[in-house]
């Protein structure tokens, strides 16, 4: 049978919905070619319904240009993000040419599919939210697609309330198969790891990288997306301590800071010695593709599976592609000693024939003072005096510290934190640049502290006799509310709303929800799992008795819905209900009472020759009934009510006693 509007509208909105959720991991002109196929569809089916589906001519090429798209696209048309593209193609190309009820409940089906892909790359509250939406027009147009033998004889009820009726139908269905979802999610036994754990390297958010050239990090500190969360053992760390050190950057070309090494750490050459009392707390890591663990300055232990290098960076043995929780140990105040030869030569090196200026300012510093620490304060006052922060500095060119230093004089924490390294070096002081976050914002309310992408900072250390290496954050220099109040403070200069309070208020405090949800949800795993029947004495359970009580509850499930459906005061649906309120106000007024074994037929028929005057009032309802109950096989709720309020407003006479 041909889909009537109503029910390609319904497969159109359910394939839009769909990859509507897949749209933040596709390129633009995806996006646009998605939207146009299926909007040019919608609208050739509303005005030239008579064309039918397009001509295999058109589709076939179509069809063939897929693959390619996605191989041009991503070089592969395995993996998570070509997979998703090739999915969702195939969904759109399915609906240009869906004609029957059979290729709209094909479309039905692969949608569910794809928008359960969805929960690939985010399983956030957010997005399951979303996956739950998008499945309501596909339920709908299931439904939809039930009424297509409708005959023509009953009346088509307005399409509006059709669609309200069917909404309520879907929700109601949804709502009565939450018991059901709930006891599949907490009982059937699962694997060690979540279906979405295999995930490809080029999946997710990214992270820090392991380099730094000024300007890169500015799409970062826009991104307001949490990086970390931070439950702690004790007292939480004051705003000029939460320094959370990521990777250590040695090698400086004129534009760009990387690493060097990652030599693992060796105690006894670089003695760590805490100064204070050491603070434990629990790291819950978002997706960051990268390797790189983060810890507050400075970690004195490995998460399990990780470890630490010479320079104290923190990295897991493959990149983060999930959620990862690990604890630490950290020194907030320390003395963190150990600068060999090699190390030296390494924290002294610069670019032969670059940033002239700036090599120049720190040998005059060298001359002019015998003590690194007043060379370390005149640097910090120059640029405290002199510079201002910004996220849109200006352009710099081949002598980029020259240019920053000396002409544009407008950066962020990237161009601080490189300059003031070049400026000690060329004075003589072992430098190097560390890479990672600063701040947090603490929550009263959910005990733990969130870290953001747009926390993203650089600092750097120098290396001082008898002291060792020095935490110094020359960006604290010129702005100090950045450590003080938070990357929000500083960063929300180019943007009315991000700084606002309110703004700032609600973000915090959804992510305290959708943390919750992580915690419940995401995280709920076979280990958790075994240990839901600790209240009646088991404390792992196997997959054995998690089956046996998934066994009992689907059995007390199916044994309450059996009683609802059974009970004895079920009074059949709402036709049959209205017919027996028929027959009770007959038997009342034409006292004329219907036998149990009594068809409305034969019931008619008896009512006619005792009271023939009531064939006006009387016949024309107990036929509606038997047309609407035997001659069709689906009845529009509307027809229903309508036959009910005119059995309430039916006016039945009996005739004079002869």
């Amino acid at each position: 049978m041909r889909l009537t509007r109503r029910q390609f509208d319904l497969t159109a909105l359910t394939t839009l919905c769909a990859s509507g959720l897949h749209a933040p991991h596709f390129p633009l002109w995806l996006n646009l070619t998605i939207t146009l196929l299926i909007a040019t569809r919608w609208l050739q089916r509303r005005l030239r319904p008579d064309w039918g589906k397009p001509p295999a001519l058109l589709r076939l090429p179509l069809t063939l240009a897929l693959p390619v798209a996605v191989w041009l696209q991503y070089g592969n048309i395995f993996g998570l993000d070509p997979g998703s593209v090739f999915a969702v193609g195939m969904l759109v190309l399915k609906l240009t040419e869906s004609e029957t009820a059979r290729d709209a409940r094909a479309v039905s089906t692969f949608a569910m599919f794809v928008l359960m892909a969805a929960l690939l790359f985010e399983q956030d509250l957010l997005t399951t939210l979303y996956v739950g939406l998008g499945s309501i027009p596909l339920l709908l147009t299931l439904r939809s697609l039930e009424t297509e033998e409708r005959t023509a004889s009953v009346p088509a009820a307005p399409a509006l309330g059709n669609l309200g009726a069917s909404l309520a139908a879907v929700l109601a269905n949804l709502f009565a198969a939450a018991p059901l979802a709930l006891i599949v999610f907490l009982f059937l036994p699962r694997l060690a790891a979540p279906l979405w754990s295999a995930q490809t390297a080029a999946q997710g958010k990214t992270g820090l990288n392991d380099s730094m050239s000024p300007g890169n990090l500015g799409q970062l500190l826009l991104d307001d997306s949490p990086a970390f969360r931070v439950s702690f053992d004790t007292a939480v760390p004051p705003p000029a301590q939460r320094y959370w050190r990521g990777v250590v950057l040695w090698r400086y070309d004129g534009q760009r800071w990387s690493r060097a090494g990652g030599v693992p750490l060796d105690p006894v050459r670089q003695p760590l010695k805490p100064l204070a009392a050491e603070i434990g707390y629990e790291i819950t890591q978002e997706p960051s593709q990268k390797r790189w663990l983060f810890g507050l300055d400075i970690p004195t232990s490995d998460p399990v599976g990780a470890q630490r290098d010479e320079d104290y960076t923190l990295a897991a043995p493959r990149p983060i592609g999930k959620l990862t929780v690990y604890r630490l140990r950290s020194a907030l105040t320390y003395s963190l000693d150990g600068l060999d030869s090699r190390q030296r030569l390494r924290g002294l090196r610069l670019p032969a024939g670059l940033n002239p200026r700036a090599l120049a300012l720190g040998k005059e510093w060298a001359r002019q003072h015998d003590d690194p620490v007043k060379i370390v304060q005149a640097a910090l006052e120059l640029i405290r005096r002199d510079f201002r922060y910004t996220l849109t500095p200006p352009p710099l060119g081949r002598n980029a510290m020259d240019d920053f230093l000396f002409e544009t004089k407008a950066g962020y924490c990237e161009h601080f934190s490189s300059a003031f390294a070049v400026l000690m070096r060329a004075a003589g002081i072992p430098t190097r640049v560390v890479l990672g976050y600063q701040g947090g914002y603490w929550s009263d309310v959910g005990n733990y502290m969130v870290v953001r992408q747009s926390d993203a900072h650089a600092w750097n250390e120098v290396w001082l006799p008898d002291r060792g290496w020095v935490r110094v954050d020359p960006t604290a220099a010129v702005r100090p509310d950045r450590v003080e109040l938070g990357a929000g403070t500083v960063n929300s200069s180019g943007s009315a709303w991000f700084g606002r309070e309110w703004a700032l208020a609600m973000r915090n405090r959804w992510d305290l929800v959708n943390r919750l949800w992580t915690q419940v949800v995401v995280q709920f795993d076979d280990l958790t799992q075994r240990g839901l029947l600790r209240s009646v004495g088991i404390e792992q359970a196997d997959w054995r008795q998690l089956g046996i009580t998934f066994a009992l509850c689907m059995g007390l499930l199916a044994g309450l819905g059996l009683w609802w459906a059974l009970r004895r005061d079920h009074g059949g649906d709402a036709l049959d209900q209205a017919y027996e309120r028929l027959c009770a106000r007959l038997a009342k007024r034409l006292d004329i009472t219907r036998a149990p074994a009594e068809g409305p037929a034969d019931y008619l028929r008896r009512v006619l020759q005792h009271q023939p005057q009531a064939r006006a009032s009387v016949e024309p309802l107990l036929l509606q009934y038997m047309q609407l109950r035997y001659a069709q096989s689906t009845i529009e709720p509307a027809t229903v009510r309508a036959f009910a309020r005119a059995v309430r407003k039916a006016d039945l006479h009996r005739s004079p006693a002869r």
